[in-house]
């Protein structure tokens, strides 16, 4: 881990929040309140070391490219559910993450978008794979 990275890690362990920038997304019907990870280290760190979000809150990691994409849950305690979206913002994968679980969990189709929401929020909003999520951020220049 990168001294950066490292901080950052212990910041967030200690309940420092990674003043991320907040953007609100059009998921289907539902809007979702997400903190924007658009370089390596935010991305990284992700949701790490969260005892809860708020309801409708969540994270999108945006990256420069498509490609398959895998995430883990190493230090997240936060049951969560992931939606892979392309580059025009089509989800083409969802999954649920176990808390804790090191297992990556793969978009299966190229991705350059990840949108994290709490356990569940996807199927409680009727959002499935092919629909389209609006006012994401573009694309990450790293």
């Amino acid at each position: 881990m990168t001294g950066a990275l490292w901080l950052l890690a212990l910041a967030a362990r200690a309940g420092t929040p990674q003043a991320l920038p907040v953007v609100s997304l059009a998921v289907g019907d539902a809007v979702a309140t997400v903190e924007v990870a658009d370089d390596p280290r935010e991305r990284g760190i992700g949701l790490m070391f969260r005892d809860h979000l708020d309801p409708d809150h969540g994270m999108v990691f945006v990256y420069p490219d498509e490609d398959r994409r895998h995430f883990w849950m190493k230090d997240t305690a936060v049951p969560l559910s992931i939606a892979f979206l392309s580059k025009e913002g089509v989800i083409v994968w969802l999954a649920d993450l176990e808390p804790f679980d090191t297992r990556p969990v793969g978009s299966v189709f190229p991705a350059a978008y990840a949108l994290e929401m709490p356990r569940g929020w996807f199927a409680e909003h009727g959002v499935a794979v092919g629909d389209r999520v609006e006012g994401l951020p573009p694309p990450s220049k790293r």
